[in-house]
């Protein structure tokens, strides 16, 4: 076993990590849902990925100040440990591994199991759906588990296919639309279904999973050449890219068909919009690139997500750190994290399943939307971040010291806030279930402190 984690990642992964991770199932998946929150209101849509957009680069290039300062395992984790110490950096740490990454990871390989679903023409919540999304776990995890570089490898080569499909739609979808009026009908027919008291809100907080990932990037700067160059740049300009070509796709779906047929279809809608522009045999090409793209997207996860226990561990942290800091040598993977990460995932996965698929919820009250309110919590969690940033970051200027944190914990506060008027209740039953797992990491990280003082003192 090594100790320590090769620098095998360059620019180009970094980059295609953040465009990769970002880019995939959430543009198509929230599309539908941000259209419904709208009522089909297109601009109030398009106003809503916006604001989600420059929050997502506002924090990001926080973050990238920060990454040009800190440089350790896993970026997220370093810099709430520089900030707060060692015990918010567990904190925010085990929160990434037992909630955060599998609970993200699960519901992405159900999203690409559903595309694949309706490319088949099955049904998407079925046994048919959660078989595949099982396949589609355990594969990304062999590929990421046997042979990192090769998962390195694919991201970069499904980032380049991902953006195909997306940039196609923006520019055909957007002339043809401005030479056929639809586009100028769905621009101007205002809100054409019903919606609900907080309609902006809702598309917002919808935006936080189709914008979320990039954080995970930061997980690989220990492997990242030049991480201190490379990992700011990627941010920066990833997000930058991801926001702009969000927007043009949106505009271009709005531009292929009306708004009333994308809501109607549901699931199928994109697929629709895809074959009603470039033909069926085009349209069914181009949804294989989306499904590509989906699966490009959990793999860059489950690379976060198998790491997760390791970036603990590598600091004497949590639960039985010798056994989750050995690194494979054949590999140079964390390979006792990764299977950890991987049944944490398909605990995660049952649960999304039992909350959110079946006629009667499995669980309840406790029952909540996975893909969204951990994404919002990871946010609240910057917030203490960027203000201990802010007092000790002397040597920055105004710009980066007050500026943008200030910018980034104002977005954070408006993200916690959308959250609780979409989701209502659920929050409070979320909120519970949250501080039940987070108290369990703190009692095994206490128990072994514990364990290990008393056989220093014997």
């Amino acid at each position: 076993m090594e100790t320590g984690l090769q620098k095998k990642y360059g620019l180009l992964t970094a980059i295609a990590m953040v465009v990769g991770i970002v880019i995939g199932s959430g543009v198509f998946f929230k599309a539908e849902k941000i259209l419904t929150a709208t009522g089909g209101n297109l601009p109030q849509g398009i106003l809503a990925w916006a604001i989600g957009g420059i929050i997502m680069i506002i924090c990001a290039y926080v973050f990238a100040i920060m990454a040009t300062r800190y440089e350790k395992v896993n970026g997220i984790v370093d810099y709430a440990e520089v900030t707060l110490g060692s015990k918010y950096g567990y904190f925010v740490g085990w929160f990434l591994v037992t909630i955060y990454y599998p609970a993200i990871t699960s519901v992405l390989a159900w999203v690409s199991a559903r595309y694949t679903c309706v490319l088949l023409g099955w049904d998407i919540t079925g046994g048919e759906a959660m078989a595949i999304s099982g396949f589609y776990l355990v594969a990304i995890y062999a590929l990421n588990a046997l042979s990192p570089r090769l998962a390195g490898k694919f991201q970069v080569s499904t980032t380049m296919i991902k953006i195909i499909p997306l940039i196609l739609m923006a520019i055909v979808g957007t002339i043809a639309g401005l030479n056929n009026g639809i586009l100028i009908s769905n621009f101007t027919s205002g809100v054409i279904a019903e919606v609900s008291s907080n309609p902006l809100f809702t598309a917002v907080v919808a935006t936080s999973f189709a914008y979320e990932g990039w954080i995970i990037a930061t997980s690989i700067n220990a492997e990242l050449r030049d991480a201190k160059k490379n990992l700011p740049l990627a941010l920066t300009f990833g997000t930058m890219f991801v926001a702009l070509i969000y927007i043009l796709y949106y505009t271009g779906l709005a531009g292929a068909v009306e708004n009333s047929v994308l809501m109607e279809n549901g699931e199928a809608g994109a697929k629709l919009a895809f074959s009603t522009l470039f033909s069926n045999m085009g349209g069914t090409v181009l949804f294989v690139f989306v499904v590509i793209s989906c699966l490009g997207t959990l793999n860059g996860l489950m690379m976060g997500c198998a790491r997760g226990l390791y970036s603990l561990a590598a600091r004497d942290l949590g639960p039985a750190p010798q056994v989750f800091k050995g690194i494979e040598k054949s590999t140079n993977m964390p390979v006792n994290s990764s299977i950890i990460g991987l049944l944490l995932c398909g605990m995660w996965l049952l649960y999304f399943f039992g909350a959110n698929l079946v006629p009667v919820s499995w669980f309840g009250p406790f029952s909540f939307d996975s893909s969204e309110l951990p994404i919002v919590t990871l946010y609240a969690m910057y917030i203490p971040i960027f203000i201990i940033m802010m007092s000790k970051e002397q040597h920055l200027s105004f710009f980066k010291r007050y500026l943008m944190p200030f910018l980034a914990i104002c977005a954070c506060i408006f993200m916690v806030i959308a959250a609780c008027y979409a989701h209502g209740m659920a929050v409070i039953f979320y909120l519970i279930i949250f501080a039940v797992i987070m108290a369990l990491g703190l009692i095994l990280n206490y128990r072994r402190d514990v364990t290990t003082a008393k056989s220093y003192n014997t």
